[in-house]
């Protein structure tokens, strides 16, 4: 820690201030009218910190203030008062220039008042300031968590990967979202999003990593606005995956889902015809080297996943594995639906006397085994958990109607099915209606076709077969893992159901 050296206190003319140059603050302070008005009605409730560059007759704002004194010169030109012409300040000796951008970060840290862009540029620039003040060459993430706790200033190593991504490698692509105040877990979520993606690129054999990097360069800025939605991009790239390998979009769909949530999945290719037109123009990709500093996934956790691949059984050692798994720099959730997918024992969802024997927990029960079939198969986005009422969980609308072009007979058999398998556990057309249309968003189709009480609407828009096919459609062709989440579904309903009928319990209310 650096030893502080003494402060003045004086009265300077704000003409005599400059604001600070590398001001972590880029976009407009959503206070500014508020303080203006209090300082235009009570005048400074505080000091100004001021500081002044070697050699520099100036002083500058030393440790935040930028904005109030912008807002002392803005009326001391409006009003001519002189209450606003000369303000007190704390002058506090230089030191260098990584230290007062560091005390504008703490200051702004204090507030909470910085977007995540606009402290991650701050917290880079300050490592290039170090870097060039100790003469010791670039420092690696970890050296450079090192210094700034030296300075009184913490933040982990993974803030810091996660600000890199964000400033070297998504700004230039997705400036606007960014500067509206895309926060730290979008990011971190683009960025497992990349991961899983430039991974299922190369596994499916698209090319190499040049043509995928062209790929996410466009769509990230055909997408880039105020109102970003990652979810947008993801289907972009789902489609772009699917037809540069010829791989069908629902192949490609589950195992990027799979490999988002970390798991092991193994889905044999189903061919499917290419999509005929294509919806993006090239474009040259921007290399980013983060030294290494990239959440790694540890052998401790890629030994406590438990493998959902066609035909595999786990073993004895995970259907032991704890109920959390470490989860440090394994790619995220992307939704409320893959939080179900945490892995959790098998013997905690076997059908016997180990269940949860209360509502609330069998209600989180149903939704954790609905909400992981249905990713799996591609649907995950139609699973809502429901809280305290029904059976925990809807479906918020039909499959995509663009399943039926994308899907060859057989899968979308199999997902049709398994819908309608879903809809019956969360009794989506036997609730009582309020009840059901209350928790669906208005733009579904079968919020509609509820309310409506049209049958035709709901068949024609979910493929509906003959429910005897049932067996040889779906039970036979779901995988064992598959198989038993399905059965432990069915199990868990009909205790729901038993449990309020002895508790004289109403689902519904």
């Amino acid at each position: 820690m650096m030893k502080s050296l003494p402060e003045e206190h004086r009265v300077l003319d704000v003409g005599e201030i400059a604001l600070y140059d590398h001001n972590p603050r880029h976009s407009a302070n959503p206070k500014f009218d508020v303080i203006k008005a209090s300082i235009r009605a009570q005048g400074m409730d505080q000091p100004l910190v001021v500081t002044q560059r070697p050699g520099e007759t100036a002083y500058m704002i030393g440790a935040g203030g930028n904005t109030r004194l912008t807002i002392l010169k803005a009326l001391y030109e409006e009003t001519g008062d002189a209450r606003f012409s000369r303000v007190p300040c704390v002058v506090r000796p230089w030191c260098c220039e990584s230290q007062v951008l560091l005390a504008h970060l703490r200051e702004n840290d204090l507030r909470g008042s910085l977007t995540f862009i606009d402290k991650a540029r701050a917290v880079l620039e300050a490592k290039q300031f170090i870097e060039a003040e100790t003469g010791t060459g670039e420092l690696t993430h970890k050296d450079f968590v090192k210094v700034l706790q030296s300075t009184g200033y913490s933040i982990s190593r993974g803030a810091i990967s996660q600000m890199a991504y964000a400033v070297q490698t998504l700004l230039p692509l997705i400036p606007q979202a960014l500067e509206a105040g895309l926060g730290k877990h979008q990011v971190e979520r683009i960025r497992a999003l990349e991961r899983a993606a430039r991974s299922l690129w190369q596994r499916y054999g698209a090319g190499d990593y040049s043509g995928f990097d062209a790929v996410l360069m466009v769509l990230c800025r055909r997408y880039d606005g105020p109102d970003w939605d990652t979810d947008s991009l993801q289907r972009a790239l789902e489609t772009e995956i699917a037809e540069a390998t010829e791989t069908s979009i629902h192949t490609l769909r589950v195992a990027l889902d799979a490999e988002l949530d970390g798991r092991a999945l193994v889905i044999p290719a189903v061919e499917s015809e290419p999509v005929t037109e294509r919806s993006w123009t090239g474009g040259s990709p921007t290399a980013v080297d983060d030294r290494g500093d990239c959440d790694d996934r540890t052998a401790q956790a890629d030994s406590e996943r438990v493998a959902i691949s066609a035909g595999s059984e786990p073993s004895d050692t995970q259907r032991a594995a704890p109920a959390e798994v470490p989860n440090e720099g394994l790619a995220q959730p992307t939704d409320l639906a893959a939080v179900a997918l945490e892995r959790i024992p098998e013997t905690l969802l076997d059908v016997d006397s180990s269940a949860p024997r209360d509502l609330k927990s069998l209600r989180g029960r149903a939704w954790t085994l609905a909400a992981r079939l249905a990713q799996r198969h591609g649907i995950g986005e139609l699973v809502l958990p429901l809280s305290g009422q029904g059976l925990g969980f809807v479906l918020r609308d039909v499959p995509d109607p663009a399943l039926s072009d994308q899907l060859d007979d057989d899968t979308l058999n199999q997902v049709s099915m398994l819908w309608w398998q879903l809809a019956a556990c969360a009794e989506m057309t036997c609730a009582p209606l309020d009840a059901i249309v209350a928790t669906l968003p208005s733009e579904s189709v079968l919020r509609k076709a509820l309310e409506d009480q049209d049958a035709e609407l709901l068949f024609n828009s979910v493929w509906t077969l003959d429910p005897g096919h049932t067996g040889y459609r779906l039970w036979r062709a779901l995988n064992d893992a598959d198989w038993r989440d399905l059965i432990h579904l069915m199990d868990t309903y009909r205790r729901i159901r038993h449990l309020a009928a002895e508790s004289g319990t109403a689902l519904w209310g």
